[in-house]
């Protein structure tokens, strides 16, 4: 009888093992939080056939925008703790919670890979009137409340941006919401809105093809993709202390995922963020490549989200106090 009870569970646990090694089994979902043609879903894209090849199986992308991301994190939450189905997403749930848009943010999932950071740009059509951020300012200043900009709702880029230039000068605009930064981009080419803050990610081919111009780029210094568009402290000099500040690319699960099927999804992501092929792109589009996960991707989580909610605190943005969620200011 014993050695049936042992018998018995060395096959339970070789089929165990046997399953756990066999992960995935059959086809994913990729989950993007933005519209099609914005910096995430590019950086999705470009990421998952490296990833599908080191899977061994296929990913099929599927863009749930809408939010200000929070409806694609919330889809991917409530969805099996498998692995089956994983976040593309971006630095938005970072912010929910003070925008009063949800409560999920990153620490209900595990980030199976930050596979890069972006910087932003202030961006115009080719033909607009301001030929520089001063003149977009002066603008704003003069007629507050009707200059428009394209945004991605409360806690996007656009807003973020907006609340840390409205820190240190007068930026009264009207905020038009998209589906995200390729469809606000676009929209700005049809006359939609004067102009937006974006991805570099977002807005670099535009730019070289010459139907958008770059007034600034929001960080402390130029960029090696667009070498003759100032930093923004050229113009504001105030702004330094926010910096630097930028958008974030990667891959989240559902915390209560099993660790193995972590690992094998962490494993995937590493090669797949690794290889040449998206190195370059990532580098042509103004990014940095992390290509971090685990504890090191979660403490570069805590870090961002401590910086950029106490700046939206302070600067009268924040919906919800960031004591009242109990982040810490770092």
């Amino acid at each position: 009888m014993i050695k049936r009870i042992l018998s018995a569970a060395a096959v339970l646990g070789l089929t165990a093992g046997v399953a756990a090694a066999e992960f995935p089994e059959r086809e994913l979902l990729g989950v993007v939080m933005w519209g099609a043609g914005g910096a995430t879903d590019v950086v999705a894209r470009a990421v998952n056939p490296g990833a599908e090849e080191a899977l061994g199986q296929p990913i099929v992308v599927l863009n749930r925008a809408g939010g200000v991301g929070a409806i694609a994190t919330a889809y991917v939450h409530s969805a099996p703790a498998d692995g089956y189905t994983f976040l593309y997403g971006a630095e938005n749930p970072q912010l929910h919670g003070v925008m009063g848009i949800g409560q999920l943010d990153y620490s209900h999932f595990y980030p199976v890979n930050i596979l890069g950071r972006g910087v932003a740009v202030i961006t115009v059509t080719a033909d607009s009137e301001y030929a520089t951020l001063e003149d977009l300012l002066a603008d704003i200043e003069a007629r507050p409340g009707e200059v428009t900009m394209g945004a991605t709702g409360p806690g996007g880029l656009p807003s973020t941006i907006a609340a840390l230039v409205g820190n240190v000068a007068p930026f009264d605009v009207i905020a038009i919401p998209f589906d995200g930064e390729g469809p606000g981009l676009t929209a700005m080419q049809g006359g939609e809105v004067d102009f937006m803050p974006a991805g570099i990610s977002a807005a670099a081919e535009q730019i070289r093809a010459g139907r958008l111009r770059a007034l600034a780029v929001v960080d402390t210094e130029p960029v090696a993709l667009l070498p003759d568009v100032p930093a923004i402290t050229d113009t504001l000099p105030e702004i330094e202390r926010f910096l630097p500040w930028g958008p974030f690319y990667g891959v989240w699960v559902r915390q209560e995922t099993p660790d193995d099927v972590k690992a094998t999804l962490a494993l995937a992501f590493r090669t797949a963020a690794g290889a040449p092929e998206f190195q370059e792109l990532m580098e042509n589009r103004g990014n940095v490549v992390m290509n971090i996960s685990g504890d090191e991707a979660d403490a570069f989580l805590t870090q961002w989200q401590q910086v950029t909610v106490w700046a939206l605190e302070d600067t009268g943005a924040a919906q919800v106090s960031p004591e009242e969620l109990g982040i810490p200011r770092p």
